[in-house]
């Protein structure tokens, strides 16, 4: 039964022209492009990765009260289905990519941020990425992100 979905999702992405790019990405599978597409809609109208991340609800907000001033935190004002997958797809890179584990092993060590905030700060790279791919029509390469680290 899930390769009857898979099969689904996969003759339903080939109509999309911006799935094909997308799929360039190596650790990001067809249902995680699916789940992203269909909370996002057509990539084509953000102008940046941070507007795709507010439609998720992962942009930045304060929590503050009557009497407080309190932390920056994410808002999660957003699609939580977009939030999820994104979620899972960035944690899906850090385990396949070799660049995004790469990235997330120079914020951990040398940047000595937490695992959690290291996956929210590529999140916000993942989302400005998805978002560069489709308007530059271009497929992803390592080469082109690893200057990033150095």
């Amino acid at each position: 039964m899930l390769g009857d979905v898979q099969k689904q999702i996969l003759s339903i992405l080939s109509e999309i022209p911006m799935a094909s790019q997308l799929r360039s990405i190596k650790g990001i599978g067809p249902i995680f492009i699916a789940a992203i597409l269909a909370g996002a809609a057509d990539l084509r109208q953000y102008a940046h990765g941070r507007q795709l991340l507010r439609k998720a609800g992962l942009n930045l907000a304060e929590s503050t009260s009557g009497k407080r001033k309190g932390q920056i935190v994410i808002s999660k004002r957003g699609d939580l289905t977009l939030r999820k997958y994104l979620f899972l797809a960035t944690i899906q890179l850090i385990g396949v990519n070799p660049v995004f584990r790469e990235l997330h092993e120079y914020n951990v060590k040398v940047k000595h941020m937490k695992k959690l905030r290291s996956v929210f700060k590529l999140l916000g790279k993942v989302a400005r990425i998805l978002i560069s791919i489709v308007q530059k029509g271009e497929t992803f390469t390592p080469e082109k992100a690893s200057h990033i680290i150095a």
